[in-house]
């Protein structure tokens, strides 16, 4: 649920005061950018939707100015981190094996996907940057409460309605699967407590690059994976296990966003991966958790006798390995958003595709 992505479980934004020398060449890049929308109208029109867009999604290189208090609060929820708890539910749904592609198992695949995105993580992520303020406000300060864009009340309200509209349509759908024990119910509890330790002092997870980003991981795979699977199915340890396992790749996918913040993190005394290793040290970390772990999900696919999904996962594989050469571990600085658009599509497949193999082979 970030927990229950980055910074978003899942899971920092406006001008960047970040010295040049942590990350290269973005001046020279900004300048060119000046100078192409000075003389270029059209470009610049683009160069302002883009950021815009950037902004509402949640995502990196978003630009200021936002007025609209809706739009200022969709922003706090970072949309963009929904997709993959979202696609978890799917792949969970998947491994059940009981699935069907009836319009009630599809109305109710879709009121898990709402709460494993918008209202969960939604409220992880409103909840990360009200934790975020400091840091946000070197490394991203256009977002919106470093910003001012948005009132520490406001953001509060937007919290506790979030995680009420969660636990209330968790327990909905524990009703609807006649669950004597509320196990999704049950899941959205731990997965929000998770998301505000997490977050918040003392315990705070995320100061630790290697408990913060696998809490993360954990919350991007393993948790919305576990209530799609208890949707349609029965849990059972042999899944829990598993994408608990797999949890380990969603690790190195949260470092890859660590390396946006470097420099607030190092100023703060947060030991992120990047802080405590160096970048190229923690690059290799990253994409080692990443293959190895994938890789470890298809020798099991084989030893269970799925051998095709086993041959496809591993295929799978073979081209985030190319792009993390051609771009994360050249420059994980600036190549982090170009890596993870690249190669990040491949390891979410892989993730229906094993949901697909567990299901067939009945786990």
């Amino acid at each position: 649920m970030r927990p229950y992505y980055h910074d978003s479980l899942l899971p920092i934004f406006m001008s960047d005061p970040t010295p040049s020398s942590a990350f290269p060449n973005s001046n020279s890049e900004q300048a060119a950018e000046q100078i192409g929308s000075a003389t270029n109208p059209v470009a610049s029109l683009q160069s302002d939707r883009s950021g815009r867009t950037r902004q509402l999604l949640g995502m990196k290189g978003a630009s200021p100015g936002e007025s609209s208090i809706w739009k200022i609060r969709l922003q706090l929820m970072k949309p963009i981190t929904w997709i993959p708890l979202m696609w978890g539910v799917i792949c969970g749904a998947a491994s059940s094996g009981q699935y069907t592609w009836t319009l009630e198992h599809v109305l109710i695949a879709a009121a898990a996907m709402l709460l494993a995105g918008p209202l969960l993580t939604g409220y992880t992520q409103t909840l990360n940057d009200f934790y975020d303020r400091e840091i946000d406000a070197i490394n991203e300060p256009y977002r919106p409460i470093p910003s001012g864009a948005i009132s520490v009340p406001q953001v509060v309200t937007q919290i506790l309605v979030l995680l009420v509209a969660g636990l209330g349509v968790a327990f909905a759908l524990d009703l609807w699967a006649g669950h004597q024990f509320l196990t999704i119910t049950t899941l959205a509890i731990g997965g929000s407590f998770l998301a505000y330790i997490y977050s918040a002092p003392p315990l705070k997870l995320k100061q630790n690059g290697w408990l913060g980003n696998y809490a993360l991981g954990a919350s991007y795979i393993a948790l919305p994976w576990w209530t799609g699977h208890a949707l349609f199915g029965d849990l059972n340890w042999t899944i829990a296990i598993l994408t608990l396992i797999y949890s380990m790749a969603g690790l190195g996918i949260a470092v890859v966003n660590d390396f946006k913040s470097v420099e607030g993190d190092r100023q703060l005394g947060l030991k992120s991966l990047p802080v405590m290793f160096g970048i190229s040290t923690a690059a290799w970390i990253c994409v080692l958790a990443i293959d190895i772990f994938q890789m470890g999900i298809a020798a099991y696919l084989v030893s269970i006798g799925e051998n095709l999904y086993a041959t496809i996962l591993i295929f799978l594989v073979i081209p985030q390995i190319v792009f993390q050469d051609m771009y994360f571990l050249r420059d994980p600085l600036k190549n982090d958003v170009k890596y993870q658009a690249s190669a990040q599509p491949f390891l979410v497949l892989g993730m229906l595709l094993t949901g697909l193999a567990l299901g067939h082979a009945g786990i």
